[in-house]
Parts: structure tokens; C-alpha cells; sequence
């Protein structure tokens, strides 16, 4: 609705039915081509917007994506979330925000998704259970898991190739003459983290180089804490390899507050990319996820569920790229 101008108001004008306008803006039962037109012109002279909720009671069916993410404090995720609120306002869809403050998604958080009748649903950084899964198939609302992936693969999920990328990482810091490294991990549940961890540590076994594991959680403090340790037990290695970009600027600056030269006495490569890793303070070298290609393929699912569901999964997998500054 707009400016207090609801439907009675538009049939009042137009000299027809509440019903003939629901029926003109929601579809239903059919209306005259006469009726119709008068229902539009005066709409149009009131300023009168139909109500997207009101749609969804008549309708059963909203332009509403729900959009579930727990990591705010990592500025990976809202550059996912400004993304995706663009490609579906340019597609008529608005995206309905859920923050969780939890690892796995809440009975709370999928009643409100059921709530509002959502067209459909992205996960990012909060885990599911299956029965979240079932409750989403039951009332046919496409889902997927975005930057995540979970073993039972029943559904359909959109990521970066982590383990190439991992891969390659080591490969590139053990050119640059790197023979001890630490890799500092995000939360150890989630497949980002095991799958990172995974290919790194495959390429240095294959090379018979030991490397440490920190476990840390994706954040600006757990990066900076788990650097001050290492910094405090003595042995620096030749190179951090961390799981994401936020943990590995306060890695940076924990080493800075030392006066640990980087890359002189040792090196320093994130992941993701975001927009506060090419700040001149920082010049981290990471690896960069190709969001906007994951977040196309993400909406062209869904929106091809929307039109017909037919409940199809899989596993889209992306390749990202190694983008090179001062750090190493």
C-alpha cells in the first residue's frame, strides 16, 4: 500500500467490488477488460501500490527469497548479500533477511521463512539438518546452501572449488621458497575449513613438509589471537595460510604489532578477496571466490524451482583465482 490508499479506496473510485480489485492486481477468477481498466486508472490516480503480503494470503505465492547468514561480522558475507539483493530486485524478487546466531539454522528461523511464504531460500554460513531440509521440500520451496556443502547431498549447493584452490596455495607459497607453514582454520565443522585445510595438506604431504593447524573461527579476533600465539611460543613460520580474509588481516596486524616483516621474515595469503584486503594498510595476496558467478548460478536455480519445481540437487563447484600483493 502507499500514503494510506488500500483497496476499498480503489473500488470506491473505480464503482466496483473489493473483490474486482483484488482479482485486477492478484489474479483469480477473471474480470472484464472494462472493469479492468477502470480498476488501473484509478489505482493509478491514487497512487495506489498493491500489497506484496496481501499477494502472498490470495495467492500462495510471494516475490520473497529468504536469505539465512550467521557471519555478519565478515565483510565476505555482506558483499554476498548486496549481490543478491540486486540481482533479484532486477528480477522483481526482494530478498527477506534472516540472522542467526547460531551454527545451525533454528526452528525460530525456518517458522518465519514458512511465515511469510517464501519463493525460496539460500543458506550461507549456518548449517541444516535434515528434517530443515524436509520441512522446505514438503511445501516445495527451492533451497540452497551457499558456500557450504554437507555429506548427505539432497539438495542442491553452490560453492568455490576449495580444494583447487587450497591445492594451488600451497604450490605457490612452496615457489616462493616456504618449507614451514601453519594453516589457520575457521570453525572445524564446516566443509569450507576441512575442505581448505584438505588440499593444503595434501600438496605438502606430497612434498614431505610438516605443517601446524590453529583452529580459529573466521573472525578479525580469532585470526589476531591465534597469531599472537604462535608469535609467543617462538617459532614464526615461513608463510600463514588462512582460511579467510578477515582472520588473516588480524594475523597482519598482530605480526605489525611485533615488528614481523611480511613478506621478508614471513608471508601471508588469505581467502575470498574482499574489498578491505586490497586497502593500502593491508595488500593481502588471497584468493579470490567468484562471487558474482556463484551468486548467478545461485539465482538461476531458483528461479528456474520458482517456475517448476521439480526438487533437482547437485553441487555447482567454481573456480576462483590467486590474486597476488605485498603479503607474499
Amino acid at each position: 500500500m502507499s500514503n494510506g490508499i488500500n483497496a476499498r479506496d480503489v473500488a470506491k473510485l473505480a464503482g466496483v467490488s473489493q473483490s474486482s480489485v483484488s482479482r485486477v492486481f492478484f489474479g483469480g477468477a477473471s474480470v472484464s477488460e472494462k472493469t479492468r481498466q477502470k480498476v488501473l486508472a484509478a489505482a493509478e490516480e491514487l497512487g495506489y501500490v498493491p500489497n506484496e503480503f496481501a499477494r502472498s494470503l490470495i495467492t500462495n505465492k510471494t516475490r520473497l527469497i529468504g536469505l539465512v547468514m550467521k557471519g555478519v561480522h565478515n565483510p565476505f558475507y555482506p558483499q554476498v548479500l548486496k549481490e543478491f539483493t540486486t540481482h533479484f530486485k532486477e528480477l522483481g524478487y526482494s530478498v527477506l533477511f534472516v540472522h542467526t546466531n547460531h551454527d545451525e539454522i533454528q526452528k525460530e528461523d525456518i517458522e518465519m521463512l514458512l511465515h511469510y511464504n517464501v519463493a525460496g531460500v539460500i543458506i550461507t554460513d549456518a548449517t541444516l539438518s535434515l528434517r530443515v531440509i524436509e520441512d522446505f521440500k514438503k511445501n516445495k520451496i527451492p533451497l540452497v546452501l551457499f558456500n557450504r556443502k554437507v555429506e548427505e547431498q539432497n539438495f542442491f549447493s553452490v560453492g568455490t572449488n576449495n580444494l583447487e584452490a587450497s591445492r594451488h596455495i600451497a604450490d605457490y607459497l612452496l615457489q616462493k621458497g616456504c618449507r614451514d607453514m601453519v594453516y589457520v582454520s575457521g570453525a572445524r565443522n564446516t566443509s569450507t575449513s576441512i575442505e581448505r585445510e584438505r588440499g593444503f595438506s595434501e600438496i605438502l604431504a606430497k612434498n614431505k613438509l610438516p605443517y601446524k593447524i590453529y583452529h580459529s573461527n573466521y573472525s578479525y579476533d580469532g585470526g589476531y589471537h591465534t597469531a599472537k600465539t604462535i608469535i609467543q611460543s617462538g617459532e614464526i613460520p615461513s608463510a600463514f595460510f588462512v582460511a579467510n580474509d578477515i582472520m588473516a588481516l588480524g594475523v597482519l596486524d598482530a605480526l605489525r604489532e611485533h615488528s614481523i616483516a611480511v613478506p621478508a621474515e614471513t608471508k601471508v595469503i588469505g581467502f575470498d578477496n574482499i574489498e578491505m584486503a586490497a586497502w593500502p594498510i593491508y595488500n593481502l595476496t588471497t584468493w579470490e571466490q567468484p562471487i558474482s558467478q556463484m551468486v548467478q548460478e545461485t539465482v538461476d536455480y531458483i528461479i528456474s524451482e520458482i517456475e517448476e519445481y521439480t526438487d533437482r540437487i547437485g553441487n555447482i563447484e567454481i573456480n576462483g583465482r590467486l590474486i597476488e600483493r605485498k603479503t607474499t
